[in-house]
């Protein structure tokens, strides 16, 4: 099976009156289908529970997106043990068949690109612009991945020796649970979990409570491409019986995460123990989150790198684990670079992601406290430059992109994961102290240097410690085989999704010798 050489998924121009009526048009369809009822699938059955729970609009609080059902510990035993059924067919089906069904699924989602881009509109409240990059980024993933599945079916090279016949194969592991964030509801959900069914694994799918129903629309997708029943099985409900249990059940063979360093750190310590009956060790591959930098260097474009800042620490709100919430400032630059910061960030506006507003809402009520409350303690740790208020309280979960000037690096502000629009702005004597501080920090997922000196631009590729390095640019939007992600120490297992890497960890190697004359 021959594909095309891999080309990313360009990203639609909203500037052109022909897209923006698409939106437009994609926004009232699914507006039209909003508070409709999904359910529980396992093994192709629809199963409806009593209890339900409500996925519901951060730009518009009371506006429910969609009705789910809250399914328990039971349901999720289940959906585990049909997942270990379905792989004794689907572990051994043609790599080719399995690549077939994922591109098709990418052929339908880019006919669909548009209405994709505003379920996120309105279940996680990012604009068209964050919503457009989350859908290209999912496709990309069905189109990569599909072809480095059928590079590693090709197995791996040996060393010839006489007398035998020795290859070395990838098989699958079996079946496992995909536990993804609310943030790219479609990208990371879609990444991990087709990660894992390309290379013949089954997965009980558990999506964040903040954004189930784009999962629905997901498994749905999976369903029309042509996904056999008890391959992908669907599972809403609580993380804490749920996940948990998911996580934790004997037949569960590996457990693939995005999300906070609490969970992260749970979910290992839960698959790391020995259940009665359990015959494997599980595999986990955690994606924990960061508090990154950008360092501004004295031999910087200033302007370069302010607009750099502002678009990482505030593009979707911050609630990227890979955006800036540290902007490291050599002292002779110091009081230049906030000045322009703060003039940049005041631009910004506040509104609905309907309404494509560069600033949307936090995704819920409890991600608001959490967040103001660290913008308190900001205030006792920084000086306040601009921001630091909810705005708009009637409608949705706005909170004012926040700058804290003067913070030191050891504050809770520039250690501790805010997971929203508060940027601390930090001192350093010189490039050498800038990097010290980036460094000291248990984090290690992204980071950005902005400077024009050759050579401190070769001391930070060997010294800052992070999955991901940039230069001269900004630190988040990694874009599937250009930058390979994932990090370091508490950012998780520097798992490197949309890498070449990356299906290794839901393969196993397994070596052939045959004797011959």
């Amino acid at each position: 099976m021959k594909l095309p050489r891999f080309k990313n998924e360009p990203f639609t121009d909203f500037s052109k009156p022909e897209n923006r009526k698409k939106m437009e048009k994609a926004l009232l369809k699914v507006e039209s289908e909003l508070g409709r009822e999904y359910d529980i699938v396992i093994g192709g059955e629809r199963i409806k529970t009593q209890e339900k729970f409500y996925s519901y609009n951060p730009s518009k609080k009371d506006q429910v997106v969609g009705v789910l059902q809250k399914g328990d510990a039971e349901l999720a035993k289940k959906a585990i043990e049909v997942a270990n059924e379905a792989f004794k067919d689907w572990g051994m089906t043609k790599p080719e068949y399995r690549v077939k069904i994922m591109l098709k699924a990418a052929q339908i989602l880019r006919k669909r690109k548009f209405e994709f881009a505003a379920w996120q509109v309105f279940e996680v409240g990012k604009n068209w612009a964050e919503a457009d990059a989350d859908v290209a980024e999912a496709i990309d993933y069905l189109e990569y991945y599909s072809r480095w599945m059928l590079h590693y079916a090709e197995g791996a090279p040996v060393v010839k020796y006489p007398g035998e016949k020795n290859e070395m194969v990838y098989i699958p592991l079996g079946a496992g649970a995909v536990i993804p964030p609310w943030n790219f509801p479609l990208a990371i959900l879609l990444g991990m979990t087709v990660g894992a069914l390309v290379t013949g694994n089954t997965v009980v799918l558990k999506p964040s409570s903040d954004s189930p129903v784009i999962g629905a629309k997901f498994y749905e997708l999976m369903k029309e491409a042509g996904l056999p029943d008890g391959v992908l099985n669907f599972v809403t409900g609580p993380g804490s019986t749920v996940g948990d249990t998911l996580v934790s059940h004997p037949k569960t063979r590996f457990v693939a995460f995005t999300g906070s360093k609490e969970v992260g750190i749970h979910i290992y310590e839960l698959a790391s123990k020995v259940q009665p009956g359990q015959i494997w060790l599980k595999r986990v591959i955690a994606e924990m989150g960061g508090k990154d930098a950008i360092i501004v260097d004295d031999e910087a474009d200033i302007d370069s790198a302010v607009k750099g800042v502002v678009v990482s620490a505030f593009g979707y709100q911050g609630q990227k684990c890979s955006a800036c919430s540290r902007a490291i400032v050599v002292e002779s630059v110091y009081e230049k670079f906030i000045e322009k910061l703060v003039a940049e960030t005041e631009k910004l506006e506040i509104g609905p992601a309907r309404d494509n507003y560069p600033v949307g809402p936090v995704i819920n009520a409890g991600a608001q406290q959490k967040i103001l409350s660290y913008i308190e303690i900001g205030k006792s740790e920084g000086r306040l430059l601009t921001g630091g208020e909810a705005v708009r309280q009637d409608e949705g979960y706005y909170i004012k992109p926040t700058i804290f000037a003067d913070v030191d690096p050891k504050a809770r502000i520039a250690q501790e994961e805010i997971f929203g629009p508060v940027l601390a702005v930090i001192k350093a004597k010189d490039f050498d102290h800038a990097i010290e501080i980036a460094n000291d920090t248990e984090y290690g997922l992204t980071g950005s240097v902005y400077t024009k000196n050759r050579k401190k631009i070769e001391k930070a590729k060997k010294l800052f410690h992070v999955g991901n390095l940039y230069i001269n640019r900004k630190c988040t939007g990694a874009i599937v085989g250009v930058h390979p992600f994932g990090g370091f120490n508490m950012s998780g297992t520097d798992s490197k999704a949309g890498g070449p890497d990356y299906l290794l960890l839901f393969l196993q190697g397994k070596a052939i010798s045959e004797k011959v004359k």
